[in-house]
């Protein structure tokens, strides 16, 4: 293996939140979004530090235009710098994929002295790689530092995206671009009202020692909850590189939620993992906030477990890990 995607819960230099403004999506409810990103701005900074980009941006998605870090064999980190189209052209983008380039290009040519700031020090020992040939969003992959990378058919077989017509062949594009050694795929699985194509960061996380957490509603109410039982049964069939099955930890789903006439696709399974804590969006829902929190503390028994509201957040259909983007010391 030439190189690896680093698990999210291994140390990290920095998280990138890239910041609101009026001139986003964000506007109609702009000071409630600003609040909501300041609270997860204070939280990461107690405990690593914190970059936030702001400038000409079409939105605010970091998890998806944002570089995805991987580490060869020798130890270099690798910023990778894929293509991010709006999932799928949905939405327009032609900003936020200049956000990368401006992002390392100030860093270069503003070095600070070695050591003195994790941002600068990192990108002074990075290299960049460009995979513009390529769309693909931090979203819609999970990895468990160890060359497993696990994904949806939905996403990332989506013709609006690199119109692969075979599993075979993004397989052989994460194999080569972030040092893949397997694929796992989940298919036919989605929540209302995504317009990620499922993302699999909304569905099922990767957590420590073997660890699956996943989302999972007992009702047949909907098509969203025929796709998530039969999520189930597809994780229930995946087996780790030794043989053996996952521990597969069920995470509840939020009550519905609308805004505007829409149902929103609220999850808890859009956490974020940092530096001795992870940081959970919550939707002013005790019973299932509590139960989520409890569950993700269950994966993460040595980690603090930090309940951040996220209501405002889920109006523009994503959520808290959505919006930032980690990386790796």
């Amino acid at each position: 293996m030439n190189m690896v995607l680093p698990a999210e819960w291994e140390e990290q230099a920095f998280v990138q939140l890239t910041w609101p403004n009026k001139n986003t999506d964000w506007a109609p409810y702009l000071d409630e979004a600003l609040i909501c990103y300041q609270a997860i701005a204070d939280a990461i900074q107690r405990f690593e530090t914190l970059y936030v980009f702001e400038g000409d941006i079409n939105d605010t998605w970091a998890r998806d235009h944002a570089f995805i870090t991987t580490r060869d064999n020798k130890g270099n980190k690798l910023i990778n710098d894929f293509c991010f189209n709006g999932w799928g052209l949905k939405f327009a983008a032609n900003y936020d994929n200049l956000i990368n380039r401006k992002f390392r290009d100030y860093q270069v040519a503003h070095p600070l002295p070695e050591n003195e700031c994790p941002v600068s020090d990192f990108f002074a020992k990075s290299i960049y790689v460009d995979n513009l040939d390529i769309v693909l969003e931090g979203g819609s992959i999970e990895s468990d530092g160890k060359g497993t990378i696990l994904t949806t058919a939905d996403c990332l077989l989506a013709p609006n995206r690199n119109n692969y017509q075979t599993k075979e062949q993004a397989e052989q594009m994460l194999k080569e671009r972030l040092g893949a050694e397997r694929v796992l795929w989940l298919e036919n699985v989605g929540l209302s009202g995504d317009d990620t194509d499922s993302h699999i960061d909304t569905l099922a996380r990767f957590c420590p020692d073997d660890t699956i957490v996943y989302i999972y509603e007992d009702a047949d109410i909907s098509k969203q909850s025929y796709g998530l039982k039969s999520m189930k049964s597809q994780l229930e069939q995946l087996r780790t590189k030794e043989g053996k099955s996952y521990r597969l930890l069920q995470l509840p789903l939020p009550h519905p939620i609308e805004y505007d006439g829409e149902v929103l696709p609220a999850t808890y399974a859009n956490f974020l993992i940092i530096n001795n804590a992870v940081l959970v969006p919550t939707y002013g829902q005790p019973d299932r906030d509590s139960e989520a929190i409890s569950i993700i503390q269950q994966a993460f028994p040595d980690r603090e477990i930090i309940g951040i509201d996220c209501q405002v957040l889920i109006r523009q259909h994503g959520s808290l890990h959505c919006i930032t983007m980690q990386y790796p010391k």
